[in-house]
């Protein structure tokens, strides 16, 4: 090469430095507005307080917000809502400061706003692409009714330890499932015109891979591969990105060993770089200044190390507010980086049309018209009913005739406090539905006999830390043996025994993490001796999470995980119970057996000596005291009627590049009640240069099918579909043999193969 070709190389390397460091925006009035701010005025952008008075994630609320916000010091709160509250503040932002920039105004709508739906591990059950975009819909309609046009939502975290509470919060195990829901959440908060006042920013967290924690336990580390990253656990959040979801949160957990929050690698070369994210990144609720523990240096160090990394906004920790000014002075950060941080952020409001009308989400007569109507409590019902997983059905106890004589006991028939479920913030308890309430209005001819039976549980430290929000686990003066007689007493004057046990609502979620995830101790006394009448018993089974019941699920019983299902509760669950609706959910997450079998999910893979399908063998990979199988398996479900698949039908047996297969199977209602089946397609990759899977999720189509009736289904693969990222992390699809698995979950049994070439 010349000494010209090395000048000319220099210098076009050099403009796209100078360049890239200057970003100018393309929006002309956002870039007039940098052009007038301080750097004191930048930096009060990057800054996300909370007046306190909502869940808080951790142990500090900040001070002074007021003063802060007149100040040009707050770029946004959260834990303000309501169109007065929220007036007052961005007046604040508004008239007090000198270039007038507003506020956004964020909250955690996780699973709906006052019209709270099941948690979304629940809702993610019902495999329903269309329901879970309008949830999210009309969340958006609702929180900005009350003034929030930011949401921290999605959680798209991939979770395979349901020892990890906030496997509550997610999709369950599945990258393609995940996937889908992340993609259908993102729209239906974000709508197609952000600047519509009843749309929102949308906010996936928690960037990346927080799901992962070792053990199970809350805010842990996470060591993991590229290659694991890549394939199993990050498409989620690039499906989000493809979205076009306009934030993203950080996560507490380290990658390779740097904490998310200061992670460059993923902040900037990954999010942007890589996958072209335009939108502003946000600490989770003082990630920023957890880095000190973490061991990454004090609150300065840890606050330049994230801004350089690729963090626009600091969540409460106010580390970039007192220490960044510093930094520029000390040459450790740069104007250029903090005006590049700024410019996200205010871009984000103008996409909202703040700029435009700072009020534009304060309509005072909203609230009442748009919030908590009867039509969003009636899709909450129907999303519950759709979300519930029936696990057992013994001699068809289900569905429970409306004239029946049933004892309904158990610690969670009349416990209004635990129907919203965890992450519900914004959700009022006392609006909710409670079980009793819902057979008594869905069933009005049945003769019902309520008996508590026992405590969630009997222990009062466990119950302390339950109840931090509120009292979810009441421990009852009467003592455990007196509760059970009188449950027993209800069974014995009954046809039928229904009993609502499972967890409290804050068992599982953030920071509720447990090593036992079975029932307790009180609730399987009570279980045993409400067996031990004779009587048909159904559990209905409430939890944040899968449990293991093995135990349970020997007994003569039948078992419907209803999940904790938002504010009709009772309503849904009476609907499914009675008949009213005939339950299709399928689990999103693998069940084991118990929590020695941790982490167990359908996409695992083979070893080199792979356990035999029966028995024991020695020199294999098995246990010696448990089979290898799950309690039940990825995308199980039952249903009041039967579903008979066959004639398994590919329409190539070789496909090459660009070209997709159908894949047709002939589904049939052999059963005596219409019904619904979700038929799941899963894929195997016989040879390839990096381990497969066992089997991959590819494709899912619910159909409606009436008693009798028989249907061919289509689903299609696309060459996308047999990707992976390999060791070179390329995404590619290599040549060669594949088979196809269609049936009722991740255990299908029809199957057929086709090669590409």
């Amino acid at each position: 090469m010349n000494l010209n070709k090395q000048h000319v190389i220099f210098f076009l390397l050099f403009a796209f430095i100078q360049l890239h460091a200057q970003e100018k925006s393309t929006i002309p009035v956002i870039q007039e507005l940098l052009d007038k701010m301080t750097l004191d005025e930048k930096i009060g952008q990057l800054n996300l307080l909370t007046p306190g008075g909502a869940v808080a994630t951790g142990s500090v609320v900040s001070k002074d917000v007021e003063t802060k916000i007149k100040a040009g010091q707050v770029g946004g709160l959260f834990g303000v809502s309501g169109p007065d509250k929220v007036r007052v503040a961005q007046e604040l932002a508004v008239n007090n400061t000198r270039l007038k920039i507003p506020l956004l105004f964020g909250s955690d709508v996780i699973h709906g706003y006052k019209t709270t739906f099941p948690i979304p591990l629940g809702m993610s059950c019902s495999w329903d692409l269309d329901l879970i975009e309008k949830s999210a819909r009309i969340a958006a309609v609702e929180a900005t009714a009350d003034g929030i046009n930011w949401n921290f939502s999605p959680m798209v975290d991939i979770a395979r330890d349901p020892r990890w509470g906030r496997i509550a919060e997610g999709a369950g195990e599945d990258p393609y499932l995940g996937s889908a829901i992340a993609s259908a959440m993102v729209k239906g908060y974000q709508g197609t015109n952000l600047s519509e006042p009843n749309t929102m920013l949308s906010c996936v967290k928690h960037f990346a891979l927080y799901g992962a924690s070792q053990a199970g336990r809350d805010y842990h580390t996470v060591d993991m591969s590229k290659v694991k990253m890549f394939n199993q656990y990050l498409p989620p959040y690039k499906a989000a990105i493809d979205a076009g979801v306009a934030s993203i949160m950080t996560s507490f957990n380290d990658v390779d060993g740097i904490p998310a929050t200061g992670n460059k690698w993923l902040l900037t070369d990954l999010l942007r770089d890589s996958w072209g994210f335009k939108g502003f990144v946000v600490s989770d609720y003082t990630s920023l200044n957890e880095m000190i523990p973490h061991g990454l240096g004090n609150l300065q160090d840890v606050s330049a190390l994230s801004l350089k990394a690729g963090l626009d906004m600091d969540m409460v920790g106010e580390g970039f507010l007192t220490t960044l000014k510093k930094s520029v002075e000390e040459g450790r950060v740069t104007e250029e980086e903090i005006t590049q941080a700024c410019r996200r952020i205010l871009e984000a409001k103008y996409k909202l049309g703040l700029f435009d009308d700072p009020y534009r989400y304060l309509e005072s007569n909203r609230p009442k018209k748009d919030i908590l109507t009867q039509g969003h409590r009636q899709f909450a019902r129907e999303v519950a009913a759709r979300s519930f997983v029936l696990l057992k059905n013994h001699k068809s106890i289900l569905p429970i005739k409306k004239n029946a004589k049933i004892a309904l006991v158990g610690p969670l028939a009349d416990s209004r406090n635990n129907m919203l479920g965890t992450w519900a913030p914004t959700g009022n308890p006392d609006l909710a539905v409670t079980v009793i309430e819902g057979f008594k209005k869905v069933a009005p001819n049945a003769t019902i006999s309520y008996a508590k039976g026992a405590n969630i549980t009997d222990d009062k430290e466990l119950a302390k830390k339950v109840n931090v929000f509120g009292p979810r686990v009441v421990i009852d003066k009467r003592t455990p043996e007196a509760m059970i007689k009188e449950a027993v007493d209800a069974a014995n004057s009954s046809d039928v025994v229904v009993a609502v046990v499972g967890e409290a609502s804050e068992m599982s979620g953030e920071s509720a993490s447990r090593t036992d995830i079975s029932i307790s101790e009180s609730q399987k006394k009570l279980i045993q001796a409400l067996v031990a009448t004779g009587k048909p018993v159904t559990l209905v089974l409430m939890s944040g999470r899968p449990l293991t019941i093995p135990e349970e699920y020997e007994m003569p019983v039948s078992v419907l995980q209803v999940w904790h299902s938002g504010v009709e509760a009772g309503n849904a669950i009476a609907d499914v119970v009675f008949g009213n609706y005939n339950p299709s959910g399928k689990l999103t997450t693998t069940w084991p057996r118990n929590v020695g079998q941790i982490p167990i999910y359908h996409s695992i893979k083979n070893t080199g000596r792979p356990n035999p399908k029966e028995g024991y063998e020695k020199f294999k990979s098995n246990y010696l005291d448990m089979p290898n199988t799950p309690l039940f398996p990825f995308g199980y479900g039952l249903s009041y009627t039967t579903f008979e698949y066959s004639n398994l039908q590919l329409d190539k047996l070789e496909i090459s590049a660009g070209e997709t297969l159908n894949v047709t199977v002939t589904v049939k209602n052999t059963g005596n009640y219409d019904g619904e089946e979700i038929i799941q397609l899963y894929l195997s990759d016989v040879v390839r240069s990096i381990t497969p899977p066992k089997r991959q999720l590819k494709g899912f189509k619910k159909v409606k099918l009436k008693k009798g009736e028989r249907k061919e289904v289509t689903l299609t693969l696309t060459e996308e579909d047999l990707k992976f990222y390999n060791s070179d992390l390329d995404f590619v699809a290599e040549l060669g043999e594949f088979v196809v698995y269609v049936g009722p979950n991740s255990d299908a049994e029809l199957s057929g193969s086709f090669v590409l070439k």
